[in-house]
Parts: C-alpha cells; sequence; structure tokens
C-alpha cells in the first residue's frame, strides 16, 4: 500500500482543496488517480476527504492502492442461494468472500459472482468520475456487507428501484432484524444487556477501530448480546444490531471484553483453539422485501467451523446458563 506523505509549509496561506493541492505538487498525484486508488486522508492523525481545504503546517498522509483495474468482471464464483426472485437474492456468504471490489480486492468478491450470476456484463471504471460515483459503480446491487470473515446471509437487489428501497432500510434500522451468533473469548459480566458507545478510528492502529463512550467524536453503534451458554472461558453469544458501523460486533466484543475467537485485529489467538478463523455468522435477516408492508425473514445454517468447535467446549466443560445474578 503506498502512502504519500508531506507537510504544507508554515507561510502557505491559501484556501485550496486538498485533491487540487496535491495536484499540484511537484512529485504530487494527479486528481484521477487519488479518487480511483484512494484509500485513506490523513491530515494531522484525522480522518479526512479529498474536498478538505488544506491550512498552513498540516501534516498530510494519503495511502492508495496502486493496481487498479479498468473493469470489474463478472467471475464463475459458486454461490448458495436462499433466496431469490427478479428484484433481490438472498446469499448465504462464504467465509473469506469480500462483499464488493475494494482496494487489495479486486476480483474474486460477491459482486464479481453476481455480475456472472445474473448475466450482466463487466463494469467499466471511470477513473475520471466523482469518487461517490467511482465507489457506487463498484458496489451494484450492495446495500449492506459482511466482513470478509463473517459469513452469513446478506441480501442484494438487482435493480436501482429496489437497491433503494433495502438501502433505505438499512440506513433507518427501524424495523429491520440483523442477528448474529458468535464464539467468544471470555465471560460477560451480565447474561444480556445493551452496548452503546460511540466508535472511532484507534489512534494506535489505523486498521482498527475502537469503542467509546460519553464522547461526542466518532458515530454512535449499539449492539444488543445475550449469552446463550458459557463453556468454561467461552461464551456463544446472539447479537442484534441496531446500527451498521464498520466492525461493530468485533468492536464492541472487545469492548465487553469478550473478543470474537478468532479474531486477530481485536483479540488473541487462542491455545486451544490456535488456528480457529473469525467465529461470527450472520445467522438471520428480517427485511422487508420491495413493494411487501411485511417482514420476510431468512435464515443461514450454523457453520461447519462452529460445529466443530461446540463440539470440543461441550467434550471438555460442563455446560452453565447464565441468568441475572448467576456468580461469575
Amino acid at each position: 500500500m503506498p502512502t504519500f506523505a508531506f507537510t504544507v509549509p508554515d507561510d502557505y496561506a491559501g484556501t485550496e482543496r486538498l485533491d487540487r493541492y496535491v495536484a499540484g505538487l511537484p512529485n504530487g498525484m494527479n486528481r484521477s488517480h487519488l479518487k480511483s486508488g484512494l484509500l485513506q486522508v490523513r491530515v494531522n492523525e484525522r480522518p479526512r476527504k479529498p474536498s478538505y481545504k488544506v491550512q498552513a503546517g498540516d501534516r498530510i498522509f494519503i495511502d492508495w492502492e496502486d493496481s487498479v483495474p479498468d473493469d470489474i468482471e463478472p467471475e464463475d464464483i459458486p454461490l448458495t442461494i436462499i433466496y431469490e426472485d427478479s428484484r433481490v437474492c438472498v446469499i448465504d456468504k462464504a467465509q473469506g468472500m469480500v462483499t464488493h471490489p475494494a482496494a487489495g480486492n479486486w476480483s474474486g468478491t460477491l459482486v464479481n459472482a453476481l455480475l456472472f450470476h445474473l448475466g450482466r456484463e463487466k463494469i467499466a471504471q471511470d477513473k475520471d468520475a466523482p469518487a461517490s460515483q467511482i465507489l457506487s459503480a463498484r458496489r451494484p446491487g450492495i446495500v449492506h456487507r459482511l466482513d470478509k470473515d463473517t459469513s452469513g446471509v446478506i441480501i442484494t437487489a438487482k435493480d436501482a428501484a429496489s437497491q433503494e428501497w433495502l438501502a433505505g432500510q438499512f440506513r433507518q434500522h427501524r424495523r429491520i432484524v440483523k442477528e448474529y451468533i458468535a464464539i467468544c473469548l471470555g465471560r460477560p459480566q451480565k447474561p444480556q444487556g445493551v452496548i452503546r458507545t460511540q466508535i472511532i478510528r484507534d489512534p494506535r492502529n489505523r486498521k482498527r477501530f475502537k469503542a467509546v463512550p460519553d464522547t461526542a467524536e466518532g458515530k454512535y453503534a449499539q449492539t444488543a448480546y445475550r449469552c446463550i451458554a458459557c463453556y468454561g472461558e467461552y461464551s456463544l453469544m446472539v447479537l442484534r444490531l441496531a446500527t451498521g458501523r464498520t466492525h461493530q460486533i468485533r468492536v464492541h466484543m472487545r469492548y465487553l471484553n469478550c473478543p470474537v475467537m478468532g479474531d486477530v485485529l481485536y483479540g488473541r489467538v487462542d491455545r486451544r483453539f490456535p488456528h480457529a478463523t473469525l467465529m461470527l455468522h450472520a445467522r438471520r435477516l428480517k427485511i422487508r422485501l420491495p413493494g411487501e408492508a411485511e417482514l420476510t425473514e431468512f435464515r443461514s445454517p450454523t457453520p461447519e467451523r462452529f460445529r466443530e468447535v461446540l463440539k470440543v467446549l461441550h467434550r471438555t466443560y460442563r455446560k452453565v446458563v447464565l441468568s441475572e445474578g448467576t456468580e461469575q
């Protein structure tokens, strides 16, 4: 991942946008390159947009992806279809599949697979278009996403009207139900509860996010959790999202001191299960399909990786069901 770093001179008195300022530097990047491959912009260690007005003394860091393809190609990748009609396609996403093309993952994504499945043509990338248009073109039909190593239910749209219908429900989070299961390291202090925090970028690790209470920074996030059972110091959790922030469950489980097993970014490698992959699965989605008044429910079965771990836990530990007042 290339990084372009520079400091604005102390005598700078202009009001230029960051992208234009960078394009005018002797060793700068042209605006087309910046828009098409941009990963993040940090100014004085705070995330900013390319439209940010540069100021004297600013320390600017720009991370970008150098090898951006010209087209997003259809790819013959097997998909597990839960439901499909003329407007939507509901997928049981496999662990390891990226939802849409982005830096470092320009192929092998759900979008590539859907283009092939629906018989669509490749998507040409207009690198001179506005940044929002570039991103939108890479995500046809995508109204929400799951992390690469999170498996389970994801719904996609087949046309613009259906995409807006579904996306509106994810934006509002009023009646929609998004339910996950997770195997976590540690026991929660309470058997169930609601985590309400802001989520900000972790200043110590730019790849991570951090849950922070009692602040106006970042974005509000809310996760309801219920501990189904404990096995020694392992917990089987059911989680529901009231918001949809990046890495939300993983961040909130770390905040609860119960990181998700197999989460090397927010947790630790477990001695008993050193090769475990991320134990997080989107098992249920309830949403109104385009034109429908009532919610439709879609489910994904418990993955094999969960069953294998739970077999070991059942053999090794006594199952404990927590209730209010249970000693920890």
